[in-house]
């Protein structure tokens, strides 16, 4: 399934690199997520980095058939490995189980602003239920990058 997310931030490309390269921040977006677990790594220089954010969260609200699948917690590795200030390989895999999505990131100048789209292929190799379960994980995937979203615009204005 693909699977494409738009945020918009009042800051420039370079600003908002710089926000994804804080640990502090990925962290910040995990318990705006109410994650019960999260760890955020950040190593980069210059104008590359590689993040890693494994996470635990909660299934609750998961549809019955989708719970068996994903058990009472859902653990999702988070990596992206940034090849300049504004493009990235993204990779967000459900370790043990059969669900990943691969893609990129991109932040792209906007007016004043930056324009960050998380695009890629969402798998899930599971018979019969597989396309269902891809909905569902790109509706989780598009909540959790609007708290991103929001979480972003209040670090970028200093709050």
């Amino acid at each position: 399934m693909r699977f494409e997310h738009t945020l918009r931030y009042d800051a420039s490309p370079e600003e908002v690199f710089a926000m994804l390269g804080e640990a502090l921040f990925r962290e910040q977006v995990c318990e705006a997520q109410h994650v019960t677990e999260c760890t955020a790594e950040v190593e980069g220089a210059d104008h590359t980095m590689s993040v890693m954010v494994d996470q635990k969260r909660p299934s609750e609200g998961i549809p019955s058939f989708a719970k068996k699948f994903v058990g009472d917690t859902i653990h999702i590795r988070q990596r992206e490995e940034w090849s300049s200030a504004t493009d990235a390989v993204l990779d967000v895999a459900i370790p043990g189980k059969p669900g990943h999505l691969e893609g990129t990131i991109t932040l792209r100048p906007d007016g004043d602003g930056t324009v960050e789209t998380v695009a890629g292929e969402l798998k899930v190799g599971i018979p019969i239920v597989g396309g269902k379960i891809e909905v569902l994980i790109g509706e989780l995937l598009e909540h959790a990058l609007q708290t991103e979203e929001r979480v972003g615009k209040a670090w970028l204005a200093g709050r």
